[in-house]
């Protein structure tokens, strides 16, 4: 079921999850094991975890929910600002949960000039627009355009999981990461089991946790307020799926 306007979350988390109960039953019965599931139907993290639940025989690492929207509007508006190409920009973090909670976190962020890769701390940029301004415009722009469209996103969602399924199936690029909802074993204190957005490389079709990356106290804090509400997704969603 897609979001339209004036649905509460909560509305559609109680509708979806059950779906994705009767899927994850699905790919347990007749999917391959080495199967490689994303989920883009929202809410994305909670649905990928319902999913996993009610698919026992497949491994949770093959089961992950999109973020990929969120960074390539992140890092489409980032070239914008500092005047570049998309393509220029890399490193764009997507913590948490694809929702108004999630944390695009740039200070990870490097820019292409004059045929090297350098900090964006070192282009000239609004250091105040990068914290302040463009979080907020990553984690509202999808209720931006449900808005306009009365729909939620259609091609930009289509061309976010075509980048999502090609870096998984055929790696990402050298000293390169990108954001994907993933099951947590308790990286950066995030509760294992949740499916939750990390930065990550993938080779050989396995993706791996961009480790050691350093929290200052504010990505701390946007780690929290994300993680707290997909604990509280879970929550419900295991009433839901137990009714």
């Amino acid at each position: 079921m897609p979001r339209r306007e004036g649905m509460e979350r909560k509305d559609l988390l109680k509708a979806n999850v059950k779906i994705f109960k009767e899927q994850g039953g699905a790919l347990d019965k007749y999917a391959k094991k080495d199967v490689r599931v994303l989920v883009v139907g929202n809410p994305a993290n909670t649905n990928a975890l319902i999913c996993s639940k009610f698919a026992p025989s497949i491994p949770k690492e093959n089961i992950t929910a999109m973020t990929r929207l969120d960074q390539n509007r992140g890092m489409a508006q980032i070239a914008d600002h500092i005047k570049t190409r998309v393509q220029d920009v890399r490193k764009l973090v997507i913590w948490g949960n694809h929702s108004n909670t999630q944390f695009p976190d740039t200070r990870f962020v490097e820019v292409s000039k004059d045929g090297n890769w350098v900090a964006v701390a070192n282009v000239q940029h609004d250091a105040k627009w990068l914290k302040e301004s463009l979080i907020p415009i990553v984690q509202k722009r999808g209720a931006e355009v449900i808005a306009a469209r009365k729909l939620s996103s259609a091609m930009s969602a289509a061309q976010a999981a075509a980048d999502h399924m090609k870096d998984w199936f055929h790696g990402t690029k050298k000293d390169e990461w990108v954001s994907m909802a993933v099951v947590s074993k308790g990286e950066y204190g995030v509760p294992e089991g949740l499916v939750f957005s990390f930065p990550v490389t993938v080779a050989n079709k396995q993706w791996k946790i961009v480790p050691d990356l350093a929290l200052d106290e504010f990505a701390r804090e946007k780690i929290k307020i994300t993680t707290t509400e997909l604990e509280e997704e879970r929550t419900e969603a295991s009433a839901a799926t137990a009714e």
